[in-house]
């Protein structure tokens, strides 16, 4: 890193050179040139136009596609079969088994819930005695 030599101040090394064209130019208003600049003919308007109306390489879109040609596709030499019908459903019978599960998970949690009940009793009764 080099510093500026002479009378002037500190800050004058991180100040951006005047517009005029004497040191660097400002990466803010320059446009992009080089080999990493890609050509804005066919970009969007003000799409890619900087502060002041310069331009940047910007993105120009997708590269343009061409459809495929008609038979592409492979041949198809065996058609699968139909779905066969699915058997009808004994709704009634449904309902009860879902009511018969329904009730042994029930009668579950209470036999559960009564030895649960009978061992909370038990522990305090022995904090208490």
């Amino acid at each position: 890193m080099t510093t500026p030599i002479g009378g002037s101040s500190p800050d004058d090394f991180w100040r951006r050179p005047p517009p005029g064209g004497e040191g660097r130019p400002d990466r803010a208003t320059a446009p992009i040139t080089g080999e990493h600049a890609s050509p804005t003919a066919g970009a969007a308007p003000g799409g890619g136009a900087g502060p002041g109306g310069t331009t940047f390489g910007g993105y120009t879109g997708p590269p343009p596609s061409t459809p495929p040609p008609a038979g592409w596709r492979p041949p198809v030499h065996l058609q699968p079969a139909a779905p066969r019908p699915l058997p009808p459903q004994d709704m009634a019978a449904l309902d009860m088994a879902e009511q018969r599960a329904q009730r042994v998970t029930y009668s579950i949690g209470a036999v559960a819930g009564a030895v649960l009940l009978i061992l909370v009793c038990l522990l305090c009764s022995r904090i208490v005695f």
